[in-house]
């Protein structure tokens, strides 16, 4: 499903870091090596069909490579 984030990623939290993602290997293969963590945050999200909606997104994030594979977990409105 295509989205887009509109405005700013609020309430965010770190629930996983290096080796305890699940998909370390994946990330560092296709992205390259950093300190990943996987987070999450409430973000207002456009969808394909131009509603907006309040929703919890998940993504992995590492310093210098910057935020990838956003997801919307749930929404919340």
């Amino acid at each position: 499903m295509y989205f887009e984030i509109v405005g700013e990623v609020t309430h965010v939290e770190t629930f996983a870091v290096g080796s305890s993602i699940e998909e370390i290997t994946r990330l560092r293969k296709l992205y390259g090596r950093g300190r990943w963590r996987k987070r999450k945050g409430i973000a207002r999200v456009r969808l394909e069909d131009g509603a907006t909606r309040l929703a919890e997104v998940h993504w992995y994030e590492a310093h210098g490579i910057g935020r990838k594979e956003f997801k919307i977990k749930r929404y919340i409105d």
